[in-house]
């Protein structure tokens, strides 16, 4: 609603009256390895075809839904493994490279290949419709629109979703990568500029993703050890009256 206001330039005279809610930064969760799978295995299945893609892409690089929805082959160098993402809900988030890993790499190029003539200007998922054709009714897809992108996944992701029996929004795709980069040890920094964020949201997840990844804090606190003199220097150092026992409060 705000947008519309804003649209038509009404939404300055109402802001001083209007409290918005707080964001929650509670809200998300990250998939497990199982659903996953289930989840991927049904979007191959689904009627869209475009939706495998768009989920594995989402899943290996962080990007958000309108990140994807509005990517463009000129952002992707299959020669460098990189995609550069456009425009973004933050300023850093604009223009960040990202790497591709095995998997999304060899799903865009598989994807990329349904569109022989694509163009730079292209969108990497065009406008389409869906139905069946044949006497067995199997999916197709028509009235394909290269310079437009697609609307959105919605009908199809909820099948897949009912079908693969997972619950998730598909923002929470990108909190499954941010949550296994910082399992896998990724410095917070790195994450970061992985996903996107500015120098605000970045304080706000570091509260948020803080638990996340201690065995990689703790393995970072090894490399402060230094020299050691092991237990029996310890405990002489103790007996040489270096250390007084603490006095016990009354």
């Amino acid at each position: 609603m705000r947008a519309i206001l804003r649209r038509n330039r009404l939404w300055a005279n109402l802001q001083p009256d209007v409290k918005m809610l707080r964001t929650r930064d509670d809200v998300g969760r990250a998939l497990a390895e199982e659903e996953e799978k289930k989840l991927l295995q049904e979007c191959l299945n689904s009627r869209s075809r475009s939706l495998y893609p768009a989920v594995v892409l989402a899943l290996s690089t962080c990007m958000r839904h309108s990140e994807i929805r509005l990517l463009q082959w000129r952002q992707v160098d299959f020669e460098r493994r990189t995609l550069t993402v456009g425009d973004s809900k933050t300023e850093a988030g604009a223009g960040r490279t990202i790497p591709l890993n095995d998997r999304v790499f060899h799903a865009l190029g598989m994807w990329g290949s349904q569109f022989p003539n694509r163009q730079p200007e292209h969108y990497v998922f065009p406008a389409e419709k869906y139905g069946a054709a044949g006497d067995d009714f199997k999916p197709c897809s028509y009235a394909t629109d290269p310079t437009a992108p697609i609307g959105d996944w919605k009908e199809a992701w909820e099948a897949a979703k009912l079908r693969a029996g997972v619950v998730c929004r598909f923002h929470d795709l990108r909190h499954t990568g941010c949550t296994r980069m910082l399992e896998a040890g990724v410095p917070f920094s790195v994450v970061a500029t992985v996903m996107g964020w500015s120098p605000s949201t970045m304080v706000r997840m570091a509260k948020r993703y803080g638990h996340i990844g201690q065995a990689a804090v703790r393995e970072a606190v090894k490399a402060l050890e230094g020299v050691s003199f092991g237990v029996d220097g310890a405990q002489n150092w103790a007996q040489s009256g270096n250390v007084q026992e603490a006095s016990r409060p009354n």
